[in-house]
């Protein structure tokens, strides 16, 4: 289980948490909202997937970097730097932080935040509720990462990818009829405790986000304001673990009656010495005398 956030060591003693609470995400998140807003910037999506790539000036990119959105697409020689964004992340920019429009690659047009939803959705079946549980942790200043070489659907960090390890593998369950046949995860007790296995083994806790709703239309952006989430965390009991813990005042009480017995051990050799040479002396006495 993790014990809160593992931060990393850096090069000539740098402090990494000093450093992530000099510049809290929150800060960094809204400074690249503001740059992307004063530039009209639009991404391209593919037509064939939820990917999008965008071109930013050096300033923005290194927002995007320090922010952790996307990733860079190496280009030499470009006026611009690229970088490739994930589903999710294209729409929070677009959605949530309103600082970039989207366009398909198949024409020139932009889209509206109806024709891009439909695009994500028509992409990935799964959409609606990874991204409410993306734009949940995201809100909150957490940096979502894919959990996919973890076998969760994300990893969340405190701060920067570079600055500390990812604290929480993340699985997302939806549960209503609006999702269909993509409910009921977790619900086997074997793939539970294959979560528990392969979080605790990358020291993560396992973080289950339960997107629910009461009868929503998920073919619509708007149904986002009705989705709700419910953060569990869940560790594994390890009953040898509990016991130890458990039995310490009984261990107390048992040393306690062991130095007791070992005490009273001593006092009786004690007196048995005493009693020894005392009969000893009077039976050397006895034949002196006689």
């Amino acid at each position: 289980m993790a014990a809160g956030p593992r931060w990393k060591k850096g090069k000539d003693g740098k402090d990494f948490l000093a450093l992530a609470a000099a510049k809290p995400m929150s800060n960094i998140v809204a400074e690249l909202q503001s740059s992307l807003k004063r530039t009209n910037l639009v991404a391209t999506i593919s037509s064939q997937g939820g990917d999008a790539v965008l071109g930013v000036n050096s300033q923005q990119a290194m927002l995007l970097n320090r922010a952790a959105f996307g990733r860079a697409v190496e280009n030499a020689g470009a006026e611009k730097q690229w970088f490739q964004l994930g589903g999710e992340e294209v729409f929070y920019l677009c959605h949530a932080l309103k600082c970039v429009s989207v366009k398909s690659e198949s024409r020139e047009k932009q889209m509206s935040e109806g024709e891009l939803w439909d695009h994500l959705c028509s992409a990935s079946d799964s959409f609606p509720e990874m991204y409410k549980a993306y734009s949940h942790l995201r809100s909150k200043n957490w940096v979502v990462r894919s959990g996919l070489q973890y076998g969760t659907d994300f990893v969340a960090y405190r701060h920067h990818p570079a600055l500390v390890h990812s604290e929480f593998a993340v699985v997302v369950v939806p549960e209503g009829v609006e999702f269909g046949g993509r409910c009921g995860r977790l619900m086997v007790w074997s793939d539970l405790l294959c979560a528990l296995r392969a979080s605790g083994s990358v020291a993560k806790t396992l973080l289950v986000l339960t997107v629910s709703s009461s009868t929503c239309e998920l073919r619509f952006p708007d149904c986002l304001e009705l989705l709700v989430v419910h953060e569990r965390t869940i560790t594994r009991w390890i009953p040898q673990q509990c016991r130890e813990h458990r039995c310490e005042p009984c261990r107390e009480e048992a040393n306690k009656g062991e130095q007791d017995r070992t005490r009273e051990t001593v006092v009786f050799s004690y007196w048995g010495v005493i009693l020894g040479f005392t009969v000893l002396s009077s039976l050397l006495v006895y034949k002196l005398r006689f």
